[in-house]
């Protein structure tokens, strides 16, 4: 037997694929069930999500801060920071790792933190995500 999340995650996919209104599906399927409210909701959480997005800042760095870069929750790189010293050295493919490593682990942390956000916010829904 499906749990009601599950059969409620189904319903509003079937709603997306088949083309038919959210009223006419609510009314024909589901008497009792408010599927607008539902998607309403959604559309709400969605947009919270997304100003949440660009609100998020988050900063990594690699070689202990030798370079360190700022992401936001669209993974869109702010700023980069390098340390002068590391120029100096004249080692560009190490340089150029360490950008890499820090724009990597920067946008693992913008995942985990927008996960832990979707997360929350679909608890709201009843949905299983």
């Amino acid at each position: 037997m499906r749990s009601t999340a599950e059969t409620q995650e189904k319903i509003i996919r079937w709603v997306f694929l088949s083309g038919l209104g959210v009223s006419a599906v609510n009314k024909r399927f589901m008497p009792g069930f408010n599927l607008q409210d539902l998607m309403s909701q959604a559309k709400q959480q969605y947009e919270t999500l997304q100003k949440k997005m660009q609100e998020t800042v988050i900063e990594a760095s690699a070689g202990g801060g030798t370079v360190t870069v700022k992401m936001d929750g669209r993974k869109q790189v702010l700023a980069i920071a390098i340390d002068p010293e590391a120029v100096k050295t004249g080692d560009i493919e190490m340089l150029q790792d360490l950008v890499m490593a820090a724009v990597n682990e920067a946008g693992r942390k913008v995942d985990e933190a927008m996960q832990a956000s979707v997360g929350g916010m679909m608890g709201g829904l009843g949905l299983n995500l």
